[in-house]
């Protein structure tokens, strides 16, 4: 039967080092080449040995003789054990620095629709130029499924925004930019010169194109915090789709500023009041307390500086 292993007996502190500079010493037969060998003085290899002798307890370790020095017999006992620890933390070395060579060439990050309009193709393009190496992929889907997705370790960064209500208490937020809105009128539009920001309420009977026939949990929520309830005529999913409606007269939509840039041009913008602040914030979330990888890290550096130059 195998011996039970007493959790309350005590063991020897041994340090690696030690053991280390009691093979070097055991394959030299000399303080004065081990110490040659692992780039010490001939004093502190003297002083490691002393060390691993004292905690061992078991007598010294080597025969110190007029040249040289060779293994007692409690030395050649323990230099298989010494030569197992080693060899194993050495492969524990080289299986981690494995793994983080295996992160650091991978990314996978996930972020909603109108990122992908322009902060993250001009983030990717950033971090492509810098880290060419690294396998990327890519998903899109609102706000609470990629922090479902993140959470799962399926992500290890989601471009995430504020519009849906999603519970982000529990994540490492890294804050991108504010975002405000724009009305997408048709080229017509009674108000299409407007300058200036202007008011939703002016809006407040107008007919909207919104992905949902509720407001509640979209860009449109903004509406209700300004006092009106808007009137969803069409509901619409896909984002060119909603310019479409907007550009035949068919209702008026919102814009976030992530996607100005590729509004078609028989659509007009107008920036929308900010009262109370701004309607979204961007984040980059991270699991709260795990590490980053250095390319999730490298791609947040990015994010960072692609944020920067979107309009406001």
């Amino acid at each position: 039967m195998a011996a039970m292993l007493d959790p309350h007996a005590s063991l020897p502190e041994l340090s690696s080092v030690w053991l280390r500079v009691f093979l070097e010493v055991a394959r030299h037969g000399s303080f004065t080449v081990a110490a040659r060998a692992l780039g010490w003085t001939q004093s502190a290899v003297s002083r490691q040995i002393a060390a691993l002798e004292a905690e061992l307890g078991g007598g010294p370790l080597f025969d110190r003789l007029p040249r040289g020095v060779r293994l007692t017999e409690a030395g050649r006992s323990l230099v298989p054990h010494a030569e197992a620890v080693v060899a194993a933390l050495l492969e524990a070395r080289r299986e981690l620095e494995a793994l983080r060579e295996a992160a650091a060439g991978r990314l996978r990050f996930g972020a909603f629709a109108t990122a992908d309009a322009a902060l993250v193709p001009h983030a990717l393009a950033l971090f492509r130029a810098r880290r060419p190496r690294v396998r990327v992929t890519r998903e899109e889907g609102f706000t609470p499924a990629l922090l479902d997705r993140l959470a799962g370790g399926l992500l290890d960064l989601a471009v995430v925004s504020t519009t849906g209500r999603a519970p982000l208490d529990s994540y490492e937020l890294h804050h991108l930019l504010d975002e405000p809105l724009y009305v997408a009128v048709a080229a017509d539009h009674a108000l299409a010169g407007q300058d200036g920001p202007v008011p939703l309420g002016r809006f407040a009977d107008a007919d909207w194109i919104c992905g949902s026939a509720r407001p509640e949990g979209t860009l449109l929520e903004v509406a209700l915090r300004q006092g009106f309830r808007p009137r969803v005529a069409h509901v619409v999913g896909e984002w060119t789709a909603k310019q479409g409606y907007v550009a035949a007269g068919l209702g008026v939509t919102l814009v976030p500023a992530l996607a100005a840039g590729s509004v078609r041009p028989d659509v007009r913008l107008l920036r929308v009041l900010d009262t109370g602040g701004p309607a979204r914030a961007v984040y980059a979330a991270s699991v709260r307390g795990r590490h980053p990888t250095p390319a999730a890290a490298a791609f947040l550096a990015a994010l960072r500086e692609a944020a920067a130059r979107i309009p406001r």
